[in-house]
């Protein structure tokens, strides 16, 4: 493997650490970013996505249409742009806003998530708003020359391997002057990519009998939670929460001090959290069996949207599960997550095959799991192409840096990879002990092995190299770590208070 050129896709906290370390490590790097800022899903944005497809089945498509038409270096596409308002769809069409709402915290305390040689402010609380996260990252990347590597407002639309390059196709979406509005379109070459692009982005919607007509009914009182931004329009009003994970718990208790009434669905899910932790007017109920048909308009023909007065709820009914009947519902915000989704590389996505049925080159199947991974990061068939950001149930921050080290260690030569059929042993082992589809990337209890794994494997050659070796976790983050730990099972057994 010989690596000088390295593209980074994604200028969250994922890709800037990548960015630092494969800096360090004397490449050449370049991140693409399709916002105007970095910081990835921790910068909140007051406008509100697009919404996705209902139902939105298909993890290929992402949260945003591919751009098919690809010219040479420098060739551009002026969009006809007819008022600010066409522009701002353009602009909401080529970088979607993410999901941060404005009450947002990190869930995992700001002493787990701090990254090497970059502590956090004296003081800092565990748990802090969105704002100080995001300042945190910038200050990082300021302070490690991240800021300059980012290619900002450019969209990677394609990426694939020609020969011995990896070739990226973009757009870069001018948003100043008398050009705003046009996309600019480029290639480049590079020797190896890393994805950092995150999981939150494809917003996932289940395809539920009814959901997708009362869509089209009462398109603004349906809508997943990657559009939720605040509870202020939620007052006396009925809202019925599709999903009972991080994102449904955290809006259910933001919703109270406002909301009549909460229903919260649960699927009986290992990913769903107690009921206990939802406040006093919330609910938990059972699946859902059907929405009713939207009552017939006075123009039955009409394909227009009913309005309904703000207080009005909507006029038809749910049936659940049990046969249960909610009616009187004002919103309901779907919070059932995201489909891992990488649209640029879409041949490498499988859309229609079963999780067991994925062979040792595809990516991507139902939107659940990542396939063909080492160690969650290296592309078993073709190594250049790694990713940073897989896990779940980890210490973000940290987590991913240790990722980012890996990589940089194996494209600037430090540290080798095994042969491809080890590999392949060590991955099928990983499938036979922890299952397909999200939980395959679920760390958990397994943080620490799974770091240590990571740098044992970096350091096995370095006192013959004569290099200084990785320093894994702290003793200090393995101890604070370990409480959390002691205290989350305490939670989750009922032995420990709850402050919701």
């Amino acid at each position: 493997m010989h690596v000088e050129r390295v593209a980074i896709i994604g200028a969250g906290v994922s890709g800037v650490v990548s960015a630092k370390n494969l800096g360090a490590a004397g490449l050449q790097v370049k991140v693409f970013e399709r916002s105007s800022t970095l910081g990835g899903i921790w910068n909140y944005d007051e406008r509100q996505p697009p919404e996705p497809s209902y139902p939105s089945t298909q993890p290929s498509l992402a949260d945003v249409p591919p751009i098919e038409v690809y010219g040479g270096h420098g060739d551009t596409l002026k969009i006809a742009v007819n008022g600010s308002r066409a522009l701002t769809e353009i602009e909401l069409r080529h970088s979607p806003p993410g999901p941060a709402y404005q009450g947002l915290t990190n869930n995992i305390p700001t002493y787990l998530l701090e990254l090497k040689e970059s502590p956090w402010e004296e003081n800092t609380e565990d748990y802090v708003n969105h704002r100080l996260v995001l300042e945190y990252i910038r200050s990082f990347a300021r302070n490690n020359g991240v800021e300059k590597l980012v290619k900002y407002n450019t969209r990677v639309e394609r990426v694939e391997k020609q020969g011995s390059k990896w070739v990226l196709s973009t757009s870069t979406l001018v948003k100043e002057g008398a050009d705003r509005g046009r996309l600019e379109y480029d290639t480049e070459e590079f020797d190896a990519v890393v994805v950092a692009s995150g999981h939150y982005h494809a917003a996932k919607v289940p395809d539920l009998p009814g959901l997708k007509e009362w869509k089209q009914a009462w398109p603004n009182r349906v809508s997943h939670s990657k559009s939720y931004r605040n509870p202020t329009n939620l007052t006396d009003q009925n809202i019925l929460l599709i999903g009972a994970g991080v994102s449904s718990t955290d809006i259910a208790n933001e919703a109270s001090r406002f909301a009549k009434n909460i229903y919260q669905v649960a699927r009986s899910s290992p990913f769903d959290i107690p009921a206990r932790f939802l406040p006093p007017n919330a609910e938990r109920v059972s699946q859902i069996a059907s929405f009713g048909n939207p009552a017939a308009t006075p123009n039955e023909n009409s394909s227009q949207p009913s309005e309904l007065n703000n207080l009005d709820p909507i006029p038809a009914s749910v049936t659940l599960s049990d046969g249960r009947i909610l009616e009187n519902i004002h919103r309901v915000i779907i919070c059932t997550g995201y489909h891992i989704s990488y649209p640029f590389l879409k041949h490498l996505h499988s859309d229609t095959t079963p999780l067991e049925a994925a062979d040792e080159r595809v990516l991507v199947t139902n939107g659940t799991q990542v396939h063909n991974l080492h160690k969650d990061i290296f592309y078993m068939p073709d190594t250049t192409l790694a990713f940073v950001g897989t896990a779940y149930s980890a210490s973000s921050f940290s987590l991913f840096e240790f990722q980012a080290i890996a990589v940089a260690a194996v494209f600037s030569g430090r540290a080798k990879l095994p042969t491809e059929e080890e590999m392949r042993d060590e991955y099928r082992q990983r499938v036979a002990r922890k299952g397909l589809g999200k939980s395959f990337h679920m760390l958990k209890d397994e943080e620490v092995e799974y770091v240590n794994s990571v740098v044992q494997w970096i350091n096995q050659d370095a006192p013959t190299a004569g290099i200084k070796p990785v320093e894994g976790h702290s003793e200090k983050w393995l101890q604070k770590n370990t409480e959390r730990r002691d205290w989350i099972k305490k939670i989750f057994a009922g032995n420990a208070t709850i402050v919701v």
